[in-house]
């Protein structure tokens, strides 16, 4: 019976009904945004870091990165990089030396970290070649040649085509430079990076430092994210000697960022969800004061309050139930389509988002996983909306209710 008497009740006042169930609608929606953008934005930054910036896995001497001294070398590393190379997890593999050092023009000097590749290699776990801006990259038949971040490029004033000096210790703690003419300008989602990395090729490199032909990195690129830990504890235990790290350990700042997004994320939810149980609460005490007769007679001829309150929940219940499936279709229906086309923010924020590592153009990724917990706390956010309203109806004594 109550649920027949509260189910023709929401439909008595159609324009206050449809006002909660939009009300219900654009809430869901909006969370569900929300957590759908925050997605897409940490998985395009993992999928930056990973396929543009450090590879899945890395092996390093243990060390070397304490001071990125060039003794610090992995010793038989192509022997190393041949063995692991058969792992069917793994996709490819690339060698790097690195060092740090200084950049210095007419215009100044800045200091850099110079990374030593082999191009063919570099291309397939960073996509360097893609990256290019200005210029056309190495040149097998030119020796000598670097490639710049544009940001670096801005700040010591450099074009394709301008010479540099390039200076650094070799393994002996001498200090060797060279110079070097810039080939190509690139530029990454990650402005801080371009402004520290430069590229010249690895025997060049080696040569400089006096290492001969050994390396200090070798990057790992995974056919699947999900054979990390598998992976990673394989090679800890065949290589238990060297310092083998993920790209969590690698850039702690994006999986922190992770986790911060989430919180973020649903503190932006609560918000919008706070906004919503103010105009369910508005919109149901209208309806109890409208009704203030009609539950005046109802208790006068013997419902209790109990079954009222009920009543209430029920009535606000249905509203919500009817409203959600609106905000659902909603979300779903535009988060697929900016799926595909994404959201442009070149032209609002380049800059800003460059700065801390993300991609201008962003793909929303509709929330699965997180879905019947949005729609929990939807559902939870009207029934406690309702109390409020509900306790006035209970607090009406039938003959006064009855006058008015």
């Amino acid at each position: 019976m109550l649920l027949k008497i509260s189910w023709r009740n929401i439909w008595r006042n159609k324009m206050r009904s449809l006002v909660i169930m939009l009300s219900v609608a654009i809430g869901l929606f909006a969370g569900i945004m929300v957590l759908a953008i925050y997605k897409g934005v940490m998985h395009s930054r993992i999928k930056t870091v990973i396929y543009a910036e450090t590879g899945h896995l890395q092996i390093h001497d243990t060390s070397f990165k304490k001071d990125y001294e060039p003794v610090f070398i992995i010793r038989n590393g192509l022997s190393i990089v041949h063995e692991i190379q058969k792992f069917p997890e793994i996709k490819t593999v690339a060698t790097r030396t690195v060092t740090m050092g200084m950049l210095s023009t007419t215009t100044g000097s800045s200091g850099i970290q110079i990374n030593g590749v082999v191009p063919e290699q570099e291309n397939l776990v960073s996509q360097l070649n893609q990256k290019i801006k200005e210029g056309a990259g190495f040149n097998p038949n030119k020796h000598h040649e670097v490639l710049i971040g544009k940001k670096l490029a801005n700040k010591m004033k450099l074009k394709t085509g301008n010479k540099l000096v390039l200076t650094c210790t070799d393994s002996s703690n001498n200090i060797v430079a060279s110079a070097f003419r810039v080939a190509a300008i690139y530029e990454s989602d990650n402005a801080p990076l371009d402004e520290k990395n430069v590229y010249i090729r690895q025997t060049e490199l080696n040569e400089l430092i006096g290492i001969g032909k050994e390396i200090h990195e070798i990057v790992i690129l995974l056919h699947k994210d999900e054979d990390l830990k598998m992976v990673q504890k394989k090679l800890n235990n065949q290589y238990p000697e060297y310092l083998i790290e993920n790209w969590k350990a690698i850039s702690p700042e994006t999986d922190l960022m992770v986790g911060t997004v989430d919180i973020t994320s649903y503190i932006i939810m609560a918000i919008i969800l706070f906004a919503l149980a103010f105009g369910i609460i508005n919109t149901m005490l209208m309806g109890i004061l409208e009704r203030t007769r009609e539950i005046g007679m109802m208790m006068a001829w013997g419902m209790n309050r109990i079954k009222l309150f009920i009543l209430v929940l029920l009535e606000t219940f249905f509203l919500t139930i009817t409203g959600a499936p609106i905000g659902l279709f909603l979300s779903w229906a535009v988060t697929g389509y900016y799926k595909t086309h994404g959201i442009n923010w070149s032209s609002r924020g380049k800059e800003m988002m460059s700065s801390f590592g993300f991609n201008t153009t962003i793909y929303p990724e509709f929330p699965d996983e997180k879905l019947m917990t949005t729609l929990l706390f939807v559902v939870l956010t009207a029934m406690f909306s309702c109390i409020y309203p509900a306790m006035k109806a209970l607090k009406l004594k039938p003959v006064d209710a009855l006058r008015k």
